[in-house]
């Protein structure tokens, strides 16, 4: 049986400011149920490729769908969720007071959203900073809120700007257990990173320079067709090829 993937994207191209071209002639088939990297230095096109996808940037050249209907579509807004480079929480707000507001936004009743918010903080192992001002919370804590608030609702894709930037690695290797443990329940990742260490951890790996897609393959894939023995020489190598 053929199973279609999660996302679907087709000759996409996209001009910024009249100008400047972020994205170029973009085709893939992103898997459902897996982790897709996005991996690249900063300024390649990554948020514009996750915006594009999530329909939050205007396209004129091209087409995404999402689980077969085009990105952006009201009728995926209750299906996908996506998590920003800038968190998404209230920081004059408690955590519980935090999950509560996006849950009741999401159009839960007060009675799941309360079940809900129970089971966010056991996800994200927080129930012992329910009641912690948000504010008054490490780096790496707020990232797991704002990761919760992603979760409302158990999507079915969830994109994810640069989620672990700026952790320390225990806090970037908890989110990683977290992330895996979402997938196997069912879930899509997006994830973008401009870290190359981050994307052996990825299932699947998506290669982005200066607007175009250099590699799009599983880590040992890649590996194996560039000869070399990490996904840094493996991008470095494909970058050399293409000067």
């Amino acid at each position: 049986m053929l199973v279609k993937p999660a996302v679907k994207i087709n000759n996409l191209s996209v001009t910024l400011g009249g100008q400047v071209k972020a994205l170029k002639h973009i085709n893939l088939d992103l898997p459902n149920g897996k982790i897709t990297g996005f991996i690249g230095p900063s300024g390649a096109g990554k948020t514009t490729l996750i915006r594009s996808i999530v329909g939050r940037l205007q396209t004129s050249v091209g087409s995404i769908e999402i689980f077969e209907l085009p990105a952006g579509t009201a009728k995926l807004r209750s299906t996908v969720t996506y998590m920003t480079q800038e968190l998404s929480v209230y920081s004059d707000l408690t955590v519980r007071e935090n999950l509560i507001y996006f849950a009741r936004m999401s159009g839960q009743s007060r009675a799941d959203a309360q079940k809900s918010v129970k089971e966010l903080l056991a996800t994200i192992d927080m129930p012992d900073k329910a009641n912690a001002l948000t504010g008054n919370l490490s780096g790496g804590q707020k990232q797991r809120v704002s990761l919760a608030i992603a979760l409302i609702g158990t999507p079915k894709l969830m994109v994810l700007d640069e989620p672990t930037i700026g952790l320390d690695p225990v806090l970037r290797d908890r989110l990683w257990r977290l992330f895996n443990e979402i997938a196997a329940r069912g879930t899509t990742l997006i994830i973008s990173s401009h870290s190359m260490d981050e994307a052996r951890r990825c299932e699947n790996l998506v290669l982005i320079r200066e607007g175009e897609i250099i590699a799009h393959s599983s880590p040992k894939e890649l590996l194996q067709k560039t000869g070399t023995s990490s996904v840094e020489q493996a991008f470095l190598k494909l970058v050399g090829d293409k000067v």
